[in-house]
């Protein structure tokens, strides 16, 4: 059995900030030794929750591996918030690891296009086990729709922060490393702006990035059409949504709205597997989005548009 959390925490203080992190993560994960039959040694360890002794992570580990504690997420957490001045929106999330997502005050939205149309910025936090560092990611809400982005071709918004031991007492580094993050929010939306002002053909856009519609009939086909349905409609009332005008019989809309027809597909819609006894939460459809082959093909096409 797989654990999955989330808990959302709002408008919270700066001083408080580590206070609701370890409420969200109440437990820490252990080092076990792994025994084979009659309790044999083995040279391998696994990795467990200390409070439902639920097993985390994919795989064994070495007798080398150190796991991070709840405190180090604090640290990243508290260094994130830095840039936003301290007052921010959490969502903690955890599967095989610690997710946070940390979200500024209203004060830094950035209208994308009208009134309707905007994004604010999304430091992504994702520190997993059975790796030796974490990843920060600077993404992006957008209103209109709720989708949750991160671009991964855009340079400087995603940095590795190594998994050294207390990171706590290199709160300096890390604070250093999240401003990084912060000064690339005008880069970001710089590309956004431009992904806006750049007309594509939508069904176009679509076979660029799913292929051709297969010409046999069969479930390949039925999935293909009902997909290329659905997001025509979200572009629609989207569109409609943000003021824009009908989308005319050429079907040609901007870049920007063609990716994140695509984007807010495979978050909001597509179907999703998962393990045998797990359910699958918001958080992890905006995980699963930001890895999925298709939408990275909708983000290099809409940016070199």
């Amino acid at each position: 059995m797989f654990y999955i959390e989330r808990k959302d925490i709002m408008n919270i203080d700066f001083q408080t900030i580590g206070e609701k992190v370890r409420d969200a993560f109440n437990f820490e994960v252990m080092k076990l030794p792994l025994t084979g039959a009659d309790n044999h040694y083995t040279p391998w360890y696994g990795l467990f929750r200390d409070d439902t002794g639920d097993y985390v992570g994919s795989g064994s580990i070495s007798d080398r591996y150190v796991p991070h504690t709840s405190d180090d997420v604090c640290a990243l957490v508290e260094a994130a918030a830095n840039i936003f001045d301290g007052e921010v929106d959490l969502q903690c999330h955890f599967k095989d690891g610690h997710y946070v997502s940390v979200a500024p005050t209203a004060d830094h939205r950035v209208a994308i296009m009208g009134t309707e149309d905007n994004v604010s910025p999304r430091i992504y936090i994702g520190f997993g086990f059975n790796k030796e560092s974490c990843v920060a990611t600077l993404g992006t809400f957008r209103d209109l729709c709720a989708n949750l982005q991160m671009m991964r071709t855009v340079e400087g918004t995603s940095v590795s922060i190594r998994h050294t031991r207390s990171l706590r007492s290199k709160m300096d580094d890390l604070i250093a490393t999240f401003s990084r993050l912060g000064d690339s929010w005008t880069t970001l939306t710089d590309v956004i702006k431009h992904m806006e002002s750049r007309e594509v053909a939508l069904a176009d856009f679509l076979d660029s990035v799913y292929g051709d519609i297969p010409e046999e009939d069969g479930r390949a086909k039925t999935i293909h059409k009902t997909r290329t349905e659905d997001i025509f409609r979200r572009v629609q009332r989207e569109r409609w949504q943000s003021g824009r005008p009908a989308m005319g019989s050429d079907f040609r809309v901007s870049a920007w709205e063609a990716y994140n027809a695509v984007q807010g597909h495979a978050q909001h819609d597509a179907t999703r597997r998962t393990r045998k006894g797990e359910s699958i939460t918001p958080y992890d459809r905006v995980l699963l989005a930001s890895k999925d082959r298709y939408v990275l093909a909708a983000e290099k096409l809409a940016i070199a548009a």
